[in-house]
């Protein structure tokens, strides 16, 4: 049985919290900023958590 392998894409875009939650970074902030407003593109910067809904499908992907 080969060794199951880590997802390259979500290794980079999620990080484990202590707790065992999953951090994200929110999207819509890369580029086409000059349209967003301030208040917008500051709450864009700050760091979410996956939802419980998706939980699951991204365990599966980081191979928890």
């Amino acid at each position: 049985m080969p060794k199951m392998k880590t997802h390259s894409s979500a290794k980079k875009r999620f990080k484990l919290t202590g707790t065992g939650k999953v951090k994200r970074k929110h999207a819509f902030k890369s580029h086409i900023l000059t349209k967003k407003t301030t208040k917008q593109k500051r709450n864009l910067t700050h760091s979410g958590l996956v939802h419980d809904t998706d939980m699951d499908r991204v365990s599966r992907m980081l191979v928890m």
